[in-house]
């Protein structure tokens, strides 16, 4: 018996909102979810995905907006009469049951029959490799096959949506990267929609089909991988993206064309804007891996410091002004080294206002 989720079309958000007292935790999310997508909700600790999640979850009750799953209103119904899929941060198994009663639990909750549930079981276990683990207690597996339990005990029950809330948080870093595609081949396998709640924008890049990048209860921007890793909409979405270094900077005449040139530390710079540009206060966002020392960069700084990261050598240089850059360098180079560095031009993204 193949596990495969139940169908439909579309699960609707349209203004999500969810108060806590007087602190409003989410404001007003809107998105639509198809089946079959692998969505990622990414930002910081605070910025209210966890919370999206439990509200569709049912976990937590609305106090604004509705969530549908096709024409069908579900946010007035129970988490079990949603009939969705969960796997929690800390896995929430329960520690004496087998592997077996954990897995099959949703489905003895339904009253399913005995033999029905040990098929189904049979068959979660084999899609997440953990034959021959069915008798044993979670305390006897490691935290990966933990994980994998979990998993199996959601999807068992043939979810049209299942929910990650930072799954992988609790694993080391091989493992990590293990567990990263064998969501993704489990979450092809079933062909339902997945949400996955994370922090790290590696996890999202890598798993994801659209990202969807929160702040303060609010989305902030919607896309691809490569259109959220390559054009972030907005510095506090480029920040979160990885471009550490948010340079202030001066536009220099109008900044409507593809490229347009700045001054930043008294040096000029050439960058691509993003949206209309103003004459005036501007910021640059350029990631430390396409910042490098170069013979006639534009901007001069001392290294203070540098690490090696394997391939390349990473560190922190100070402009006479003060401004620290964060840079890459292909070979060493020693703290207290007077330095020039620069960036291609399209890797140079302005964004309107001061830093």
């Amino acid at each position: 018996m193949a596990i495969h989720s139940k169908d439909f079309r579309t699960l609707r958000l349209d203004g999500v909102q969810r108060d806590f007292g007087a602190f409003n935790a989410l404001k007003g999310i809107s998105l639509t979810i198809a089946r079959g997508e692998f969505v990622a909700l990414l930002g910081p600790s605070g910025c209210g995905k966890s919370t999206a999640l439990n509200c569709v979850a049912g976990l937590l009750p609305l106090t604004g907006g509705t969530i549908s799953l096709d024409d069908r209103r579900i946010d007035t119904l129970s988490p079990e009469d949603r009939g969705f899929g969960m796997v929690f941060q800390n896995y929430a198994l329960f520690p004496h049951m087998s592997v077996a009663r954990n897995v099959g639990f949703g489905l003895a909750m339904r009253n399913e029959p005995r033999a029905r549930i040990a098929e189904k079981v049979a068959e979660a276990l084999r899609l997440v490799r953990l034959e021959g683990q069915a008798d044993k207690l979670p305390g006897q597996l490691s935290g990966g096959q933990q994980q994998r339990v979990a998993i199996a005990r959601a999807i068992v029950v043939a979810p049209p949506l299942v929910m990650m809330d930072e799954p992988l948080s609790n694993l080391d870093a091989k493992l990590r990267l293990e567990m990263r595609a064998e969501i993704r081949r489990i979450h092809a396998h079933l062909g339902s929609a997945t949400i996955y709640v994370t922090h790290d924008q590696d996890e999202a890049l890598s798993l994801a089909d659209r990202i969807v990048v929160m702040r303060q209860g609010e989305v902030r921007q919607v896309g691809t991988p490569e259109e959220l890793y390559t054009r972030p909409a907005t510095v506090d979405v480029a920040e979160f993206m990885g471009f550490r270094n948010m340079l202030p900077a001066t536009l220099d005449g109008a900044g409507g064309g593809a490229r347009a040139r700045v001054t930043v530390d008294g040096a000029a710079c050439e960058g691509t804007p993003v949206g209309p540009l103003a004459p005036g206060a501007v910021t640059l966002a350029i990631r430390p891996e396409d910042l490098r020392p170069q013979d006639d960069g534009p901007l001069a700084a001392r290294v203070d410091q540098v690490e090696y990261r394997g391939r390349a050598f990473f560190g922190i240089a100070t402009t006479p002004a003060g401004t620290a850059l964060h840079f890459r360098a292909p070979s060493r180079v020693e703290p207290g080294t007077a330095l020039r560095f620069g960036a291609d031009p399209d890797r140079i993204l302005i964004y309107g206002g001061a830093a």
